[in-house]
């Protein structure tokens, strides 16, 4: 197996709801959607948004709460654009979990949950460059 994550599946109890988050309130634009599932283009990879009872359909898997053991991360060009971001997500209806502050490893980043409790981490990390394209680099 390569080393490669392709696509990262949140499920969500309401895709209208899901959508008026990400598309409204975060700026997002699906790739595609219908019923069931919305699907985000996100540089190299696809974050897809499914429906709660028709991911566990597809799965096979009934529905278990999640938990914060998780975390999406966002990163971004400097601290500036991190506290945009997290007031951008708060506007749209994210839960505060981490107000942004700095990190003991030198960045700057904070936690929120979106509607569903999916944690996200929006930071700055003045050591991993980030391309044009928004394509992050991990640099030691």
């Amino acid at each position: 197996m390569q080393q490669r994550v392709s696509v990262i599946t949140l499920s969500v109890a309401d895709i209208a709801r899901s959508k008026a988050f990400y598309c409204g309130g975060l700026g997002w634009q699906p790739a595609f959607e219908n019923e069931q599932v919305l699907f985000f283009q996100i540089n190299g990879m696809v974050l897809s948004l499914f429906q709660r009872d028709a991911y566990a359909q597809d799965s096979t898997r009934p529905y278990q709460p999640g938990s914060s053991t998780c975390a999406l991360g966002h990163n971004t060009l400097d601290r500036d654009e991190v506290d945009t971001v997290y007031q951008q997500a708060l506007a749209a209806g994210a839960e505060a979990v981490k107000t942004p502050q700095a990190t003991f490893w030198g960045g700057y980043a904070g936690y929120f949950a979106d509607p569903d409790g999916h944690m996200w981490e929006v930071a700055h990390n003045p050591f991993w460059p980030i391309s044009e394209e928004g394509y992050t680099t991990f640099a030691s």
